[in-house]
C-alpha cells in the first residue's frame, strides 16, 4: 500500500516480531464466496470461473462461527483483525450479515469487509452499519467512468460511486464509528487517475484512500506475473510476509497460507478437522517459513513460482494495509 511516504529500508531480519505472532496469526482472511458479479482485468476470476477449481461455493456459517470463536480464545492478544473478503464478492453470500454480525459480537477484534460496492444499496448499508462492523473497504480502481468500465468489467462507476456516497451519508446520520475506505489498484489502464481519485474521495469524507500496488494473484494473471518477474531479474528475493502474518479460510472449508491462491496450491488442511493454532504452529508451517528464509522452494513450488513476494511489506519496511488498521485501532 502506497501512502507517498519515503521508502524505508527493509528489516535486517525476518520472522516473528512487532505484530507478527508465533502463537496465532495477526490476520484472519475469510474468503466467503467464489461467486462474483464483475470480471476485473487484474483479477483471475474470469479464468477461475471456467476452471475445475470453481464450484460457486459459499462458506459454511458453522465454520465462520468456529473461526470467530477460535480468534476470541486462542487468538486473544495476537490477532489484529478478521477480514471478510473473497475470490468473489462477499455481499453475494446469502448469509453474509449473519457472518459479520457474529464476528463483530464475538471475536473481540476488529472486523472488516472488502467489497466492490456494486450491490451496496441502502438496505444493505443499513444492515452493515447496524452490525457495528468496524471497517468497510470498497474497491473502485478508477476515477473516470470509461476507465472503470475497462478495469471493472460489467460494473458501472455511477452506481458504485452513488452507493459509496450513500454509505457515507448514512454513516454520518447514524453517528456510527464504522471506518469507510476506498481503494485503487494502480495499473496501466488507470495510473494517470490515481491523484484525482485520491483527492475526490478525501473530499467526500472517507477515512482513508488506499493506493495499492499491482500484483499477479500468485501468478493467476500471467501477463502481470511476467511483468513483475521481468522487473525482479536483478533483485535478490526476500521472504514473503504471509506465512508469518495471516491464514485464510476458503469457501470449501480449507485453511490456506496464501490469500492470492486461486488454484488451491496453498491449502494446508481441512478446518473441520483441525484448528488454526495447530496449523500455525505445525511442522508444515515451520518448513514453509524455512523455505522462504532460505529461498529454497524445491518443496514449495506454489511459492517458488509466485512473483508477488516483492509486493508484501514487513513491519517497519514500508506502509501496509495492516498499518492502516493498526492506526484505526489506536485512534479514539
Amino acid at each position: 500500500m502506497n501512502t507517498g511516504s519515503q521508502k524505508k529500508e527493509l528489516p535486517v531480519r525476518y520472522g516473528f516480531y512487532d505484530r507478527l505472532k508465533a502463537e496465532f496469526p495477526s490476520q484472519i482472511i475469510m474468503d466467503v464466496t467464489e461467486v462474483c458479479n464483475l470480471a476485473c482485468v487484474h483479477c483471475p476470476h474470469p479464468t477461475f470461473k471456467k476452471s475445475e477449481h470453481y464450484g460457486g461455493r459459499h462458506l459454511d456459517p458453522e465454520l465462520n462461527r468456529k473461526m470467530v470463536d477460535e480468534v476470541q480464545t486462542a487468538g486473544r492478544g495476537h490477532t489484529q483483525y478478521i477480514r471478510y473478503t473473497s475470490n468473489g464478492e462477499p455481499l453475494v453470500h446469502p448469509q453474509i450479515y449473519d457472518l459479520l454480525d457474529y464476528a463483530v459480537q464475538h471475536s473481540g477484534v476488529m472486523v472488516t469487509l472488502t467489497t466492490n460496492g456494486t450491490i451496496l444499496h441502502e438496505k444493505r448499508i443499513g444492515k452493515l452499519l447496524a452490525s457495528g462492523l468496524h471497517l468497510v473497504d470498497i474497491s473502485i480502481d478508477a476515477f473516470l467512468p470509461e476507465t472503470y468500465a475497462k478495469v471493472r468489467v460489467n460494473g458501472n462507476l455511477d452506481v458504485t460511486k452513488n452507493n459509496v456516497l450513500k454509505l457515507l451519508e448514512l454513516k454520518r446520520q447514524a453517528g456510527v464509528a464504522t471506518r469507510i475506505v476506498v481503494s485503487f489498484v494502480t495499473q496501466p489502464e488507470n495510473a494517470q487517475e490515481a491523484g484525482a481519485f485520491e483527492a475526490y474521495w478525501k473530499d467526500q469524507g472517507v477515512d482513508y484512500v488506499v493506493i495499492r500496488r499491482l500484483h499477479s494473484n500468485a501468478g493467476g494473471v500471467p501477463i502481470i506475473a511476467e511483468q513483475l518477474r521481468a522487473g525482479q531479474r536483478d533483485t535478490s528475493r526476500y521472504p514473503c510476509l504471509y506465512p508469518w502474518e495471516r491464514i485464510l479460510l476458503n469457501p470449501q472449508g480449507q485453511l490456506a497460507f496464501c490469500p492470492q491462491d486461486w488454484v488451491h496450491g496453498s491449502v494446508v488442511a481441512d478446518y473441520r478437522e483441525t484448528t488454526v493454532r495447530e496449523v500455525w504452529q505445525s511442522e508444515l508451517y515451520r518448513k514453509l517459513r524455512q523455505a522462504h528464509l532460505q529461498n529454497d522452494f524445491r518443496q514449495h513450488q506454489f511459492c517458488g513460482d509466485c512473483p508477488d513476494w516483492q509486493q508484501t511489506r514487513w513491519p517497519g519496511a514500508g506502509r501496509s494495509y495492516a498499518d492502516m488498521v493498526q492506526e484505526f485501532m489506536a485512534a479514539p
